[in-house]
């Protein structure tokens, strides 16, 4: 033994089959927490206008999608559904909605049978909600309002969670064509 170095004079003993596997469930604890709590975050989405004519935002958790909660397996996530968010396109059926072009807005799926639709339209956000119709998990109608009493009804149908088609029309009887979905 090397009194000036205890290190090296200490014989390595071998880990036993326990503390090597212990150890090992302590880093993928460890690691999932990780990954889990970089995942996590906030998102904002514009919900109308206040009366001085401001945006008005609202601010929801986001979390790990369900599926991906980094559980051992792939494990589904514990908990109520998450919410998704899909992009809006409406593409111009008549001569009146020509004069706009393409408009863009999101709608947000609330996993429960309504989400929150809101796009812009001459300058000023609309907001409302889609619904889906009774008894028919495809089919539903969305409408939105703005500020200045400009409002729009919407039909649509969707072919899978993230994808639909349908149309709007305008309280000025500009119509449109919808797609949803990427």
């Amino acid at each position: 033994m090397n009194p000036n170095n205890p290190l090296k004079s200490a014989k390595a003993r071998p880990i036993s089959t326990a503390t090597h596997n212990w150890l090992c469930a302590r880093r993928l604890a460890v690691a999932v927490t990780l990954s889990t709590s970089a995942l996590t975050g906030c998102y904002v989405m514009p919900v109308g206008q206040d009366s001085s004519g401001n945006t008005v935002y609202a601010y929801s958790p986001l979390t790990p999608a369900q599926g991906q909660s980094g559980a051992p397996g792939g494990a589904p996530a514990s908990g109520p559904p998450v919410p998704h968010s899909l992009n809006v396109k409406l593409y111009p059926i008549n001569d009146l909605a020509n004069q706009t072009g393409v408009l863009t807005g999101q709608v947000t799926n609330m996993m429960t049978g309504k989400g929150r639709f809101t796009f812009n339209y001459q300058g000023e956000t609309l907001v409302g909600e889609a619904t889906r119709v009774e008894n028919d998990k495809r089919r539903g109608i969305a409408s939105a309002y703005g500020p200045s009493g400009v409002f729009a009804r919407c039909d649509y149908e969707m072919s899978s969670s993230r994808i639909g088609a349908g149309t709007c029309t305008f309280s000025n009887n500009a119509m449109y064509q919808v797609h949803i979905g990427n």
